[in-house]
């Protein structure tokens, strides 16, 4: 049995050190990774990312990270991806990484994900070029997730977003926010590629749990819906 830490949207300013430091110190004794599903910081600047870095640095777990829409409000997303990587977190955008976990391997794969909506209310690539290209990143982040994770071969596959794949996960918003709070397309390439758990964050009013329609358990870990410093998911090899 693998043990899945995760968490998302802790939000961390300046004024945030030592936060969650203390909850996470005895993790190895929970899990056997911890995931970080973005909006890691408040405003994405380096300052705010040297205060998550410092939270989740040398744990006694793997460390593995998207960022979300915050981590990208400064355009720092580029140095905010360095400075984590070089305290030993492992940030992935439309990449994967394997871990080997007792006689297993878990496969990782990551992208921050991005809106559109979900089958029957969806934006599409029509019309003026404002909408066509906001769709298109959309089409393109999703192609990325699909591309890391088809190139795993483990006995394990986890898909990692910031943005929600399934409406499910989304219950308890606004529905006239869901096409800024996820899209369909992550949910095919989730589908078409044996994962076995999605984890995201972005919704703070949602539902922890949801499935897609290819019966992929997905998990929204945005901290103020699992109230707790990260919620633990267990996957049978």
């Amino acid at each position: 049995m693998i043990r899945i830490a995760a968490v998302g949207d802790v939000h961390l300013g300046e004024d945030a050190r030592g936060r969650l430091r203390p909850a996470l110190e005895n993790l190895g004794d929970h899990a056997d990774v911890l995931l970080l599903a973005g909006d890691l910081t408040r405003h994405g600047t380096v300052s705010e990312a040297q205060v998550v870095a410092t939270e989740f640095e040398n744990l006694p777990v793997p460390v593995v990270a998207v960022l979300g829409n915050h981590d990208y409000h400064s355009d720092q997303e580029k140095q905010i991806t360095a400075l984590l990587e070089d305290h030993g977190i492992t940030v992935l955008e439309g990449a994967n990484t394997v871990l080997r976990i007792g006689q297993s391997t878990v496969g990782i794969a990551g992208a921050k994900g991005f809106g559109g909506g979900f089958a029957g209310k969806s934006g599409s690539v029509f019309g003026e070029p404002e909408m066509k290209a906001f769709i298109q990143h959309t089409v393109e982040i999703s192609d990325r997730l699909r591309a890391a994770l088809q190139e795993l071969d483990t006995d394990l596959k986890i898909a990692l977003t910031h943005y929600s794949p399934v409406v499910d996960t989304l219950r308890g918003e606004p529905p006239e926010i869901f096409p800024f709070l996820g899209c369909y397309q992550l949910a095919e390439a989730i589908d078409a590629t044996g994962v076995d758990l999605a984890i995201h964050g972005h919704a703070h009013f949602g539902t922890e749990q949801g499935v897609t329609a290819g019966g992929v358990r997905v998990r929204n870990v945005a901290q103020p819906v699992i109230g707790a410093a990260f919620a633990v998911y267990c996957l049978d090899c």
